[in-house]
């Protein structure tokens, strides 16, 4: 009985000295605002592991993140890009990802903004024929 006493005694003391742990800083929370667009502008949050926030497609736009090499990079200086113009829409994706901050501009001025454009559809929105 003693022994049992003891045992008892001993858990709520160890219960009680737990300190709450805070919760881990997210790893992959964006914010994209997209502009010229037209019925897509506006700005949406995008959570990731797990998929959340209040992006309509949140669980596709990260597997589109996820799946696009070095996605939040800009064009190397120098890159020679066609000369075809996707449209005036305006991208940018602000905050944390893989624990790292970022700050991407997306456009669709040339040929190859259009390629990083349409790498993160549907986390950013399908424009025209050329998505």
């Amino acid at each position: 009985m003693y022994s049992s006493s003891l045992a008892a005694l001993v858990l709520a003391a160890l219960a009680g000295t737990a300190q709450p742990q805070p919760a881990p800083a997210p790893t992959h929370e964006l914010t994209i605002t997209v502009s010229d667009h037209g019925s897509a502008d506006g700005v949406q949050r995008l959570r990731c592991s797990p998929a959340g926030g209040d992006h309509p497609r949140a669980a596709d736009a990260c597997a589109a993140i996820e799946a696009a090499q070095a996605p939040f990079a800009p064009l190397a200086d120098g890159t020679l890009c066609t000369r075809v113009y996707g449209g005036p829409a305006t991208a940018r994706v602000e905050g944390v990802w893989d624990g790292q901050r970022v700050a991407a501009e997306f456009s669709r001025t040339d040929g190859c903004e259009i390629a990083r454009w349409d790498a993160l559809v549907p986390a950013l929105p399908r424009v025209g024929n050329h998505s």
